[in-house]
């Protein structure tokens, strides 16, 4: 890897785990510095070679660059300092922002994104809300609980799982192919 290849990468690694702080503290409105919410570093051991050591510091870090920026500010209660998200924090990790960003048009990969989610009658309504979102975003519905993306949207789902806190209910996938999916590629204009 060359050099601009190699700060590209810094770069895109620091903005990562920021967001992904950023979203932790998003959901849960305010979190432990010394202690980083269970969640957060289950989705932060997903980034390649990442060590657990390496992990908490660049937590700290990152939380210290969005504390520079104003998205985070840190308080002190029972003698734990915790991070707590900032209006201007609020609206830079928009749940609409990401949904914008879903809506861009990118080159497609050749792979189907494919959400499935079991959410039971007494959710209903969550499960309801759960396909308008869908729906209004371009997802096309397979069956009722079978929808499909041509794109990259595990963030999105990640967020969207959080926020209506059906965490374990959907599942996301990666699919290389589905049978006769002509009338897919042609719904999201691919060739």
């Amino acid at each position: 890897m060359g050099n601009i290849e190699t700060e590209a990468h810094t770069r895109r690694r620091r903005r990562d785990i920021q967001q992904l702080l950023l979203a932790s503290i998003a959901f849960s409105g305010i979190m432990l510095v010394a202690a980083i919410t269970p969640n957060a570093f289950t989705i932060l051991s997903r980034l390649p070679a990442v060590k657990r050591a390496q992990l908490k510091y660049r937590c700290k870090t990152a939380l210290g660059r969005l504390a520079a920026q104003g998205l985070v500010t840190f308080e002190k209660r029972d003698g734990r300092q915790y991070a707590r998200i900032t209006e201007s924090g609020r609206r830079k990790f928009s749940f609409e922002e990401q949904k914008m960003k879903l809506k861009n048009k990118r080159r497609w990969d050749n792979r189907w994104r494919v959400i499935i989610f079991d959410i039971p009658e007494k959710r209903r309504l969550v499960r309801d809300r759960l396909r308008q979102i869908m729906s209004g975003l371009g997802f096309v519905r397979l069956q009722d609980s079978v929808w499909v993306f041509p794109y990259d949207c595990e963030d999105f789902v990640a967020l969207l799982k959080a926020d209506l806190k059906i965490g374990v209910a959907v599942l996301y996938l990666i699919v290389e192919q589905i049978e006769n999916d002509k009338h897919l590629r042609v719904h999201f204009d691919l060739k």
